[in-house]
């Protein structure tokens, strides 16, 4: 999702704006069978016209789904026990941006993260005179079902400058909570670094703020300098760490970071960064500018899914964020002899092809 600091103002067509806080009631649960069951074959795709999807599994049984929509006007929550429910359940709007002033535009990338018994969901926007001024903002739930009780704007993430940011994941590791997020950095000549930072609480940062890469092989520098997007998976005693580079065309596609799990996390140095993308658009399937990633895992609780947006076409009119079809995908995560993961390629459509929704 991400564009230069200096790139000027545009306006963009934001459709279906619901009014500010007004909270949906909440869906049913679209597949209400309890327990752990073999999953079915994915369905690809699975959410049309949502891109930067997260998917959380909750202690209840339950997926939890957000992404960005179009318009970018509104934070949208879906609930199924299954993976393939998330395509027909119920959606309902939980957040509205603001008609003028902060979080007024460019609402992006949100992800619902469950912490100390509280529902957060972490999303970019800019101010609605400013819509290029992204920055990181935190909303919190207590009540334990987040389509019910009271979405509360706790207020900005701030970090070490008031420069572009975006796509902020949190996660906990040997009982530290950190925040990963893509931000521009001054003097740098790039759109986004990956920064990484200890929280002192789930809108605050603490202690230093590290950056663990910065565009600098061809493949993540087309269109734009970009690293953005970051996911993060714990398996086979290390942790990888997933992010998207380039433009948000063909051309976008997913690199990795990967790190010991017992080193210290805020040492760059304890990093390695693949010279080679691990996962990119493909002709065969028909699947373009795979990315903005997030990891789940089956219902048997053991396999572990991809899940990414990706368009069925190749070229697009106009600038690539004016267009819709950035579609949920889930696919099965490999893994390699070497303990590795193996992302494959972004998998052919299951279900029939949908060319160039309107918005």
């Amino acid at each position: 999702m991400s564009r230069a600091p200096d790139v000027p103002d545009r306006r963009l067509l934001l459709k279906g704006a619901l009014a500010a806080g007004v909270l949906a009631a909440a869906p049913a649960v679209a597949e209400a069978a309890p327990g752990p069951r073999k999953a079915a074959p994915f369905i690809n795709p699975l959410v049309r016209q949502r891109a930067d999807p997260h998917i959380h599994r909750h202690a209840d049984g339950c997926y939890y789904f957000t992404a960005t929509v179009p318009e970018y006007d509104r934070i949208i929550l879906r609930r199924s026990r299954t993976l393939n429910g998330l395509a027909t359940a119920a959606e309902s709007v939980i957040w509205t941006k603001h008609a003028t002033g902060a979080m007024g535009a460019h609402i992006w990338a949100p992800e619902i993260h469950r912490i100390g018994g509280k529902w957060y969901i972490y999303f970019a926007s800019a101010p609605a005179e400013s819509v290029w001024d992204i920055r990181i903002w935190v909303l919190e739930n207590a009540d334990p079902d987040p389509f019910q009780g009271t979405w509360v704007e706790k207020g900005q993430v701030k970090t070490a400058w008031e420069t572009f940011s975006l796509d902020a994941t949190t996660f906990s590791h040997r009982g530290s909570r950190y925040l990963l997020w893509a931000q521009h950095e001054p003097g740098m000549d790039n759109n986004t670094g990956l920064w990484i930072s200890r929280m002192e609480n789930p809108w605050t940062l603490t202690g230093p703020q590290v950056r663990l890469s910065t565009p600098e092989y061809d493949w993540e520098c087309v269109g734009y300098k970009v690293n953005e997007g970051p996911a993060v998976l714990a398996r086979n005693g290390r942790l990888f760490l997933s992010y998207s580079a380039s433009a948000t065309d063909f051309h976008y596609c997913m690199g990795l970071l990967t790190i010991d799990a017992g080193a210290d996390l805020l040492d760059a140095a304890n990093w390695s960064k693949s010279p080679t993308p691990v996962f990119t658009s493909n002709d065969s399937t028909r699947q373009y500018g795979p990315g903005h990633n997030c990891f789940t895992v089956a219902e048997d609780g053991r396999s572990d899914v991809l899940v990414y947006h990706a368009r069925q076409y190749k070229e697009i009119t106009g600038d690539p964020l004016n267009d819709p079809n950035r579609h949920t995908r889930i696919q099965r995560l490999g893994w390699k002899p070497d303990g590795t993961p193996d992302f494959g390629i972004p998998v052919a459509d299951t279900v029939a092809d949908s060319v160039k929704e309107s918005a």
